[in-house]
């Protein structure tokens, strides 16, 4: 299940308020600036930053 399109478009990271990138794939919400992936589950982003991992600078450097 997809996250709706103009949900995304409100979304911003909770820790520093930037852009979200959305992972169809892994159903994740990644924030490059702060390197967290926010997780989605059932169609509805986890925003915490307590549910996020930690992504690698590869894991960053490799996105658009």
């Amino acid at each position: 299940m997809s996250v709706d399109r103009k949900t995304l478009e409100l979304l911003v990271c909770p820790v520093c308020k930037g852009k979200l990138i959305y992972q169809r794939g892994d159903e994740e919400l990644i924030c490059k600036a702060d390197r967290l992936a926010f997780p989605v589950r059932d169609g509805i982003p986890v925003m915490l930053e307590e549910e996020a991992r930690s992504i690698s600078l590869e894991e960053r450097d490799a996105l658009k």
